[in-house]
């Protein structure tokens, strides 16, 4: 159950955008620290999973979550699955506080700036799911996890394993801050009827599902020309990926397009952003390795 209430299907909000920072360290510093770079995921991964399991927590005890929804028992394990709702959310702390220990040795590392910026994240974890108006209820979700996670790990990542704070990590890490917000824009669009009964005033519940779903459809779209766009313009050495990226995510993209974004068809649009991200983040990771690569010869 600790486990199924981590979501590892969700890890690649987190191991993406810190793959990409890694790949960028790479590229500008062949001498970055593995370790650290481990050490960092792991971290990441945790963060991960302090939300997935805070948010389970806090949508039980809201009722947001019921047996009639149509989600995947794993997404929902306080609801189909006898545990202690107390224990989820020790759970949740424990996660939280495991990836502040491990980042001990980031700032033994790197320094106090990662500290500032995982304070940071860790008070969106908290606030995400928490309080009388979470920000999982208002019109900011999205930007606010997409920011958070897509936005701030790469940051916090390239200055761990650079040594150098860099505002350009952010440039960098727009195609995984859209990414990100997607996961959460697919979920939240598939939901609106459940999120209006709720008293949830997301950004689809505001929109209504048509103009939810064209703004959704420019996002996904806008999202592998950004990632062209910016090899072309930062790490030109990798455009030679980009061809095996637009054959290899095209499929992905198409589907989503396609998803009508509705209740019924909430699973299967959670598995298309989901692979979407594994696919369009890793090959993006991949041109910046290239670009390094081509670089170093």
């Amino acid at each position: 159950m600790a486990v199924q209430l981590a979501a590892p299907h969700t890890w690649p909000a987190a191991i993406l955008p810190a793959l990409v920072a890694t790949a960028a360290a790479i590229a500008h510093a062949p001498s970055a620290s593995l370790a650290t770079a481990c050490v960092l995921l792991a971290v990441c991964v945790l963060m991960q999973s302090a939300v997935n399991t805070f948010n389970d927590y806090y949508d039980y005890v809201k009722g947001a979550d019921s047996a009639d929804d149509n989600v995947d028992p794993a997404d929902a394990v306080l609801v189909h699955n006898n545990v202690d709702p107390r224990a989820a959310l020790g759970l949740a702390v424990g996660f939280l506080a495991a990836a502040f220990t491990l980042g001990g040795y980031v700032i033994w590392v790197a320094g106090w700036i990662p500290l500032a910026i995982g304070v940071v994240g860790a008070a969106a974890v908290v606030l995400y799911s928490a309080g009388k108006t979470p920000v999982s209820y208002l019109p900011i979700g999205e930007l606010v996890s997409g920011l958070v996670m897509g936005g701030l790990i790469p940051l916090a990542c390239y200055q761990a394993l650079t040594g150098a704070f860099d505002l350009r990590a952010l440039l960098w890490a727009v195609p995984t801050i859209v990414g990100v917000g997607l996961i959460m824009m697919t979920n939240n669009t598939c939901d609106v009827e459940k999120d209006v009964a709720a008293g949830r005033r997301t950004l689809p519940v505001l929109l209504g599902r048509g103009r939810a779903r064209r703004l959704y459809r420019a996002l996904v779209l806008a999202w592998p020309v950004a990632i062209a766009i910016l090899v072309a313009a930062c790490f030109a050495g990798g455009i030679v990926v980009l061809p095996f990226m637009l054959l290899a995510a095209w499929p992905l993209v198409a589907a989503l397009l396609k998803n009508p974004l509705r209740p019924e068809t909430r699973i299967g649009a959670m598995a298309q952003i989901c692979s979407a991200n594994v696919a369009l983040g890793a090959f993006y990771a991949a041109a910046i390795l290239a670009s390094g690569a081509v670089a170093a010869a």
